[in-house]
């Protein structure tokens, strides 16, 4: 009995020394990201470089519960402002288009529309599934080497570190953010995602989940 009560104590400090270094690992690779990125970070529409195209990844316009989504309508404003302001002329809306009863990327444009922006200067991505998938493809399918990122801080961070080391001259506006208590849940994904980031750039070499024809946008 004496035995198995030692046994079990070492099962517990292995399995609580493993669990902390595991978040340890999580924590130190977020950080890392966003001292990565933040050098291509802009916030200021007066410090931010012109670019001919802008990307904003797609997100639910609603949440669960029915409630408008401000991550995505922030992420709207940011757009139009910088269109408004010149300093992107055409506008790459990447996202999931997985069922005909949910298409980000349409979503977004019509939006778009009722902003002013015209038809002409949109185009569309329904593959963006992740922000890797969005980020690689813009340079695969639409054929671009530099372009504007435009999402929330966090957001831009992982998707400068995922396009910087595939060879993009990215850099990211700063949408306005989500307050903390409302953007909880994300905020604790982004650890994840930004772990599953570091994995795929540096070890998995992982490539977006569809390819597809060249568009060039003009």
């Amino acid at each position: 009995m004496k035995l198995k009560k030692i046994q079990i104590l070492k099962w517990v400090i292995f399995t609580a020394l493993s669990t902390a270094s595991g978040i340890g690992i999580v924590f130190y690779i977020s950080i890392y990201i966003s001292d990565y990125s933040k050098q291509y970070l802009y916030s200021e529409i007066k410090d931010l470089p012109e670019n001919r195209v802008g990307l904003v990844p797609g997100t639910a316009k609603y949440l669960k519960d029915g409630r408008n989504n401000r991550f995505y309508k922030y992420r709207i404003d940011a757009v139009v402002y910088l269109y408004q302001n010149r300093k992107i002329q055409y506008i790459l809306v990447s996202g999931d288009n997985s069922t005909k009863y949910y298409n980000e990327p349409r979503e977004i444009k019509n939006d778009l529309l009722k902003r002013g922006i015209p038809e002409k200067k949109i185009y569309l991505d329904y593959a963006g599934f992740r922000t890797l998938d969005t980020v690689i493809r813009a340079r695969d399918v639409f054929q671009l080497k530099q372009y504007t990122f435009i999402s929330q801080p966090f957001h831009n961070e992982r998707a400068i570190f995922i396009g910087r080391n595939h060879g993009i001259n990215i850099v990211g506006y700063n949408a306005r953010d989500v307050n903390r208590f409302d953007g909880y849940k994300t905020r604790i994904r982004e650890y994840f995602a930004r772990a599953k980031a570091f994995l795929d750039v540096f070890i998995l070499q992982t490539s977006p989940k569809f390819g597809g024809d060249q568009i060039q946008i003009k």
